[in-house]
C-alpha cells in the first residue's frame, strides 16, 4: 500500500446542546410488573453523571421519503434505559422552523442495544421507532415533526403515539438477537436459536401477527432459545426487495460464516453461501464462527430494478470483504454471483504499530456517475481511523490496494497554557480558557473532573446545580485551596512558590479532566447519506463530521505529496511551521504581541520600518540556533532562491480560495448545521492562523540573514508587500478566531420558547427551565448569512465538499460574507456584553458609523470621556445628509435614533447628550448640549423645536450638577413660556432644596422676576412647617430686600408669623432673654423693614386667616384688613406683654378670659 494519503478532515462536535431546555424527558409505560433500577442517572455524583452521558450504542437514520427533519441521531444511554434522539440535519428548507429538541425516552426495563430500528412512513410525515426491551415488550413510538420543534407535543403525553407489545413467543422461551425494519407495517427479530419472528399490522393502530421461521424445523427450533446461541443465529440482517414488486427478501449474515437469503413472504431458504465463497467442512465450523458482538457485516446498495450490489465482511483472521451481484425478475427466486471470485479484498488498516480492527463500514451510490463510494471505521481501544476507496465496480480490484484515502484525525490533546513574561493574559484566565473553549470539554465531564479533584485534595462540596460561572468559579476555589501565599526567609512574600505550587494544581486538575473525557471519544458507529455524500462517525458523547480537506489542509497533512499549483508550495509552508516550531512559549508570545501591536494600530511607517521595527522588538533571533537557520537555508537554497514573489502570491492566493455558487443560501444552515461550520471553522482558521504566522516570522528571519548587502531578500522578493498581504490575511484569521471561540447568552428563539407543561404529564420534571442559549459569537452574528445552494448542486458536488468551501470562504479575505466588526459589537452591545465589543475595537475600521459604536461600546463600559472623543471623532460623518443611508445596526439603533443620524450637527449632538443622559452622565450632557446649540441657526430644520429641547436636556444636566448659574441663562433662553415656567420651578424648587439660597437671590432672572416672586410666595402659602422645612419665607423675604421690596418682604415676615403661632412654636425662647423668641424676632425684622419705607408708605394689607364663627358651624373666611406700622409696633408690644405675663403666671382660667394684665 502506497504512503498515507490524507484527503479527508475530521470535525469532531460535542452533543452537549445549547440550552437545557431543548432537553425532553419522557417516561414510557409498561406492561410487564418490575423495573430497572436507575442508579447512574439518579445518583447525585458528577461522575455517575458524566458516565450517563455517555451512549452504549448509538447511529443515525436518514428517512426516505421525506426531506425535513431527514437524519436523525439516536443513543441508548444510561445503563441501557434511557433512549435519546435529536434531529442530524444540516441545511433545511426556506422558512422551516428549526428542530432543535432532544427527546429522552425513559423505559422501565432495560433496552436490547442490537434491536432498536427506525422507519420513516410513506404515507406519513413522521418517525417510527420501534425497541425491544429485556422485558420482552415491543414498543412502537409514532413522532410527527412537531414533536422535536415543540415542548407540548411531548409535555401533553405520547398517548396512541406510544403503544407496547408483548409478543408471545418473549413470554415462553424465545430470545431477540437483532431487529430490523421492513416498513412501518412490518418487522423482523432474529433469535438466537436460528429463526426469526415477523411482525405485521394492518395499520398504525392495529395490533401486531407474529409469523415464526427457522432454519432448523421446529422441533429443534422448541429445544433451541434457552442456553447459547445457535450458530445459525443471524448476526445481521438486511431486508430488500430488489425492485420488484410484491417481492420481499431477507438477507442475513449468521453465526456459522454463512449469508443466507430468505423468501420474506413465505420464510421458505433460497440459499445459503459461505461469506468468503468458499467450501468448509464441518470440522472447521468452530474456526469460522463469527464473533456474537459482530453487527455491521453486510450492506445492499444500488436501484436498478433487479440488481443489486451485495457486500459482506468476514471479520475471521485479518478480516475480507466480498460482493455480490444480486439479480432477480421473479419473488421467489435470486441469482447470487460473486463478483470478484479470484480477488481477495483484504482492507489494510491504518499505518501503525498498534493493532486496529475493523468496527463498520458503508458504501453507496455516488450522485451523478456509476460508481461506489466506501468508508471504513477502524477501532484501537478509544482510538479510530476512517478510510475512503472510490471506485467504479469494474475496477475495484486495481483500486483496493492503492487508492484508499485517509481521514486526518487530531487526536492531539490539548496542551495545557503556559504563561510567560510578555503574556498579558492571567494564568488562571489562560487556564479558564483552555478549559471552557467552546465545545471542548461538556459541563458534565468538568463537574466529573472538579470532583475528583475535590476528593483527591480532601474537599468536598456539593455541585450538582452549579451554573458555567459558578463551575468556574468553583475550579479556582478549589484550585486556591491547595495553596497558601508564604513568606521568604528575607520576610518578602514568595509569589515565586505560590504561582508554582497553583501551576503544579491547575495541571493535576486538567490531567484529571483529560481521563475522563477519553471515553467521550469512542467510535460506535459509521453512518453514510447517499444523498449528500456525507459521512459521519458516531461516537459515546459527540459525532465527527468527515469533510474534505482545504488545499492547505492537504499540504499540511500530506508534506511530501505533489502540489498542482507548485512544486514549491509544500516546501515554502512546512518549512516556516518547522521554523516557529523549535520557538519557546514565551517567544511565541512576544512575537504575538509585537505583531499585534503593528497589526492593529494605524502607522505612518512604510513596510521596511515596519519589518525593522518587528524584528527589534521581538529578538527571536536570539533563540535561533544555527540549525534552524540550516534547516530554512537547505529548504530554499543558497540567498533563498527559491523564494519569489510570485511563490509568495500564489501561497496568499490559497488563503483566499473563495466560493461563489448561484444561490448560496437557497436552503439555510440548521443551528446543528451551524454548529459543525462553527467547528470545522475553529479547526481550519486555527491551522490557517498558523501558517501565516509562522510565514512572517519566517520573511522576517530571511530578510535579515545575509552575508552581503546585495544578498539581502528584497532585492529579489517585494517584502514589504508580501508583508502586508500576510498581516491583512492574519488579522481575518485573527477575527474569525475570537468570534469562533467566543461564547454569549442569546435568548430563545420564538419557536423554541417552553410551552406550559399539563397536569398529568410523563415528562420529568425539571427544577428550572432555560430560556437562553449559549452560542458562539460567530453563530450568533454571521449565521444568518450562511446557507447552502439548492438540493441538486448538494448531491452534484457533495456535502463534504461544501462545508470546507463555507470554511475556507470565511477565512478568505475576499470573502463576499464581510466581517464587520462594529455591527458584531453593536449585537453585543444589545446583549448588554460591553465587555466583549471592546475586544473588537482593535479590528474596526474607522469610518464614521465604526467610530460612532466605540463610543457607544465605551459608553456602556461607563468611559464616558473615551466614549466623548470617539464621538467627536465621529460628528462630522454621522451628521452628513446622505442619499441612502444602511440603517442596520442588530437593534442597537431604534428608528427615532436613526432618524438624528445623517441629519446635521444639531441632531447628531442630540442624539449624543441624549444617550449620555441615560447613563446619568450630566457634566457630559452639558458639554454636547452646549456643542449642539452652538450649530443650531436658522438653517436647521425645525429649529425651534430642536433648540428647545436641547436646551431643556441642557437645563436638566446644569441642575443634576448644582451649575446653577448655567441653569439660570438656559431657562431666561428658553422661549416655549410654558415650559420655560416649568424649568423655572424646577431650578427654584432644586437650589432651595440644596440651600442654594444665597445664589438663587443673586440670579437677575431678567424679565422674569415676577415669575421667581410668584413661585416663591406660593411655596410661602403652602409651607406648613416654617421651623424645620424648607425657610421659603426667608428666601422669599431675601429676594424681596435684594430688590427693594420692602413693603412685600415685611409682609411675608407677618405671613411667617401668623404660621409660627398656629404651629405654637412662637413662645420657644430662642436666646438668653424671655422675651426673645421667634416671633418677636420676626415682629423686630418687620418693623425695621417697614421703618425703611416713608412713613406714609408703612403699611400693608392682610387676610385675617379662617377661624370657626361662634353662632353655627359655619366657617369665617376672614377679612383683608391694612396694617400700618404703628399697629405693628403695638402688636409687638402686646406680645412682649403676653410673655411677661405667662411667665408671671398672670393668666386667665377658662378659655375666653382675658389676662389680667397688672
Amino acid at each position: 500500500m502506497a504512503a498515507v494519503s490524507y484527503l479527508y478532515q475530521e470535525t469532531r462536535l460535542a452533543l452537549e446542546p445549547s440550552s437545557s431546555s431543548y432537553i425532553v424527558d419522557i417516561e414510557l409505560p409498561t406492561t410487564s410488573p418490575g423495573r430497572t433500577q436507575r442508579q447512574a442517572s439518579k445518583s447525585a455524583k458528577a461522575t455517575a453523571k458524566n458516565d450517563a452521558a455517555r451512549a452504549t450504542t448509538s447511529a443515525i437514520y436518514y428517512r426516505k421519503h421525506h426531506t425535513f427533519p431527514k437524519g436523525f441521531l439516536w443513543r441508548v444511554l444510561e445503563n441501557d434505559t434511557v433512549f435519546s434522539i435529536r434531529t442530524a440535519d444540516i441545511y433545511k428548507p426556506q422558512k422551516a422552523s428549526d428542530a432543535n429538541l432532544i427527546l429522552n425516552f425513559h423505559f422501565p426495563h432495560q433496552i436490547v442495544p442490537t434491536c432498536v430500528a427506525l422507519c420513516d412512513p410513506s404515507d406519513h410525515d413522521a418517525l417510527s421507532i420501534f425497541v425491544l426491551d429485556t422485558a420482552g415488550q415491543l414498543y412502537s413510538i409514532f413522532l410527527r415533526p412537531d414533536s422535536f420543534r415543540k415542548r407540548s407535543f411531548a409535555e401533553t403525553g405520547l398517548g396512541d403515539a406510544c403503544k407496547v407489545y408483548q409478543p408471545n413467543a418473549f413470554r415462553n422461551f424465545k430470545r431477540p438477537y437483532r431487529l430490523a425494519v421492513v416498513d412501518n407495517n412490518q418487522l423482523v427479530a432474529t433469535l438466537s436459536d436460528g429463526g426469526h419472528i415477523r411482525f405485521d399490522r394492518d395499520g398504525p393502530h392495529a395490533p401486531w401477527r407474529e409469523t415464526f421461521y427457522n432454519a432448523k424445523g421446529w422441533f429443534r427450533s422448541l429445544l433451541g432459545g434457552r442456553g447459547d446461541l445457535d450458530i445459525k443465529a443471524a448476526a445481521a440482517a438486511v431486508q430488500t426487495n430488489l425492485g420488484l414488486n410484491n417481492a420481499s427478501f431477507l438477507f442475513t449474515v449468521c453465526l456459522d460464516h454463512h449469508l443466507r437469503i430468505w423468501n420474506f413472504n413465505n420464510g421458505q431458504i433460497l440459499g445459503a453461501i459461505d461469506l468468503l465463497n468458499a467450501p468448509r467442512s464441518p470440522q472447521e465450523t468452530g474456526k469460522w464462527q463469527l464473533d456474537a458482538s459482530q453487527t455491521n457485516l453486510i450492506r445492499i446498495v444500488g436501484g436498478t430494478q433487479g440488481k443489486r450490489l451485495c457486500v459482506t465482511y468476514s471479520p475471521i483472521g485479518t478480516g475480507e470483504f466480498k460482493f455480490w451481484r444480486l439479480q432477480s425478475d421473479d419473488a421467489n427466486f435470486v441469482d447470487v454471483n460473486d463478483a470478484f471470485p479470484e480477488n481477495k479484498l483484504i482492507p489494510i488498516p491504518p499505518l501503525f504499530s498498534d493493532v486496529w480492527t475493523l468496527a463498520d463500514f458503508n458504501i453507496g451510490e455516488r450522485s451523478g456517475s456509476n460508481g461506489y463510494v466506501m468508508w471504513l471505521l477502524w477501532k484501537n481501544n478509544m482510538a479510530y481511523r476512517v478510510q475512503e476507496l472510490t471506485f467504479l465496480e469494474e475496477e475495484l480490484p486495481d483500486v483496493w490496494e492503492s487508492h484508499w484515502q485517509s481521514v486526518f484525525s487530531d487526536t492531539v490533546l490539548p496542551t495545557a497554557p503556559v504563561s510567560g513574561p510578555s503574556d498579558s493574559t492571567d494564568p488562571t484566565e489562560k487556564w479558564l480558557e483552555q478549559i471552557f473553549y467552546p465545545g471542548r470539554f461538556p459541563k458534565v465531564t468538568i463537574e466529573a473532573a472538579l470532583s475528583a479533584f475535590e476528593e483527591a485534595i480532601g474537599k468536598r462540596s456539593d455541585i450538582s446545580s452549579r451554573s458555567s460561572q459558578g463551575l468556574a468559579e468553583s475550579i479556582c476555589s478549589a484550585i486556591a485551596s491547595t495553596s497558601s501565599l508564604n513568606k521568604t526567609s528575607s520576610g518578602d512574600i514568595d509569589h515565586e512558590q505560590f504561582r508554582t505550587s497553583s501551576e503544579m494544581q491547575w495541571r493535576k486538575f486538567y490531567r484529571i479532566l483529560l481521563e475522563l473525557d477519553k471515553p467521550r471519544g469512542e467510535a460506535l458507529a459509521l453512518a453514510y447519506e447517499p444523498e449528500s455524500g456525507m459521512p459521519w462517525v458516531v461516537c459515546a458523547d459527540s459525532i465527527s463530521a468527515i469533510r474534505e480537506c482545504s488545499t492547505l489542509e492537504r499540504i499540511c497533512h500530506n508534506p511530501n505529496s505533489a502540489f498542482e499549483g507548485s512544486p514549491d508550495i509544500p516546501t515554502l509552508v512546512t518549512t516556516g511551521l518547522n521554523f516557529v516550531d523549535g520557538f519557546s512559549d514565551s517567544m511565541m508570545q512576544i512575537c504575538h504581541s509585537v505583531l499585534g501591536a503593528d497589526m492593529y494600530d494605524e502607522t505612518p511607517k512604510t513596510y521596511e520600518e515596519r519589518i525593522q521595527f518587528f524584528s527589534d522588538k521581538a529578538g527571536f533571533w536570539r533563540q535561533i540556533s544555527d540549525e534552524d537557520c540550516a534547516q530554512v537555508t537547505e529548504a530554499f537554497g543558497p540567498n533563498f532562491n527559491l523564494v519569489t514573489t510570485v511563490l509568495y502570491d500564489t501561497m496568499c492566493g490559497l488563503f483566499n480560495e473563495t466560493w461563489n455558487p448561484q444561490h448560496p443560501t437557497e436552503q439555510p444552515l440548521t443551528e446543528f448545521g451551524r454548529k459543525i461550520i462553527v467547528k470545522a471553522l475553529q479547526d481550519g482558521a486555527e491551522l490557517q492562523w498558523q501558517i501565516c504566522f509562522s510565514q512572517i516570522i519566517m520573511l522576517v528571519h530571511m530578510e535579515f540573514e545575509f552575508d552581503r548587502p546585495e544578498d539581502a531578500l528584497h532585492h529579489t522578493v517585494e517584502v514589504g508587500v508580501v508583508f502586508n498581504n500576510l498581516l491583512v490575511i492574519l488579522k481575518r484569521l485573527e477575527l474569525l478566531r475570537w468570534l469562533a471561540n467566543t461564547q454569549i447568552s442569546t435568548p430563545l428563539p420564538k419557536a423554541d420558547k417552553i410551552n406550559s407543561s399539563f397536569s398529568g404529564s410523563p415528562v420529568v420534571s425539571k427544577r428550572q427551565a432555560e430560556e437562553y442559549r449559549v452560542l458562539t459569537a460567530l453563530e450568533a452574528n454571521v449565521g444568518h448569512l450562511l446557507g447552502l445552494p439548492e438540493s441538486a448542486s448538494i448531491s452534484s458536488v457533495g456535502m463534504p465538499s461544501i462545508i470546507t468551501s463555507i470554511v475556507v470562504d470565511l477565512c478568505a479575505v475576499r470573502s463576499d460574507i464581510e466581517l464587520q466588526p462594529h455591527y458584531f459589537q453593536c449585537g453585543l452591545l444589545v446583549r448588554d456584553r460591553a465587555d466583549l465589543a471592546v475586544e473588537l475595537t482593535r479590528f474596526c475600521n474607522e469610518n464614521p458609523f465604526s467610530t460612532y459604536v466605540q463610543g457607544r461600546v465605551h459608553l456602556a463600559l461607563k468611559d464616558f470621556a473615551a466614549a466623548a472623543k470617539y464621538f467627536r471623532k465621529a460628528a462630522y460623518g454621522m451628521s452628513t445628509p446622505k442619499a441612502k443611508s444602511d440603517r442596520h445596526s442588530s437593534g442597537l439603533l431604534d428608528e427615532t435614533e436613526w432618524n438624528l443620524l445623517y441629519a446635521g450637527l444639531p441632531r447628531y449632538y442630540a442624539h449624543i447628550v441624549a444617550l449620555y443622559e441615560q447613563q446619568k452622565a450630566y457634566s457630559f450632557v452639558i458639554d454636547f448640549a452646549r456643542l449642539a446649540l452652538q450649530f443650531v441657526n436658522s438653517k436647521t430644520e425645525d429649529v425651534d423645536s430642536v433648540r428647545t429641547e436641547l436646551q431643556c436636556r441642557l437645563f436638566s444636566g446644569a441642575i443634576s450638577t448644582s451649575q446653577f448659574e448655567l441653569a439660570h441663562s438656559t431657562v431666561v433662553a428658553i422661549k416655549d413660556h410654558a415650559l420655560q415656567h416649568s424649568c423655572l420651578r424646577g431650578l427654584i424648587q432644586r437650589m432651595c432644596d440644596n440651600l442654594h439660597n444665597s445664589e438663587l437671590v443673586n440670579l437677575t432672572f431678567p424679565g422674569l422676576q415676577g415669575a421667581v416672586d410668584g413661585i416663591l410666595a406660593q411655596h410661602c402659602q403652602d409651607a406648613v412647617d416654617v421651623i424645620t422645612g424648607v425657610p421659603y419665607h426667608q428666601i422669599l423675604y431675601a429676594w424681596r430686600i435684594k430688590r427693594n421690596d420692602y413693603r412685600g418682604a415685611a409682609a411675608i415676615l407677618l405671613d411667617r408669623i401668623q404660621k409660627l403661632r398656629q404651629l405654637g412654636e412662637g413662645d420657644q425662647v430662642t436666646g438668653d432673654d424671655i422675651l426673645d423668641t421667634a416671633v418677636t424676632r420676626q415682629y423686630l425684622m418687620l418693623i425695621n423693614v417697614l421703618s425703611c419705607v416713608e412713613q406714609k408708605q408703612a403699611w400693608i394689607t392682610i387676610e385675617s386667616p379662617p377661624r370657626p364663627s361662634k353662632v353655627g358651624s359655619g366657617i369665617d373666611l376672614g377679612k383683608r384688613r391694612v396694617v400700618t406700622l404703628a399697629d405693628i409696633r403695638k402688636e409687638y408690644q402686646d406680645e412682649l406683654d403676653r410673655i411677661a405675663a405667662i411667665h408671671n403666671n398672670q393668666f386667665g382660667f377658662a378659655a375666653d378670659d382675658e389676662m389680667e394684665i397688672l
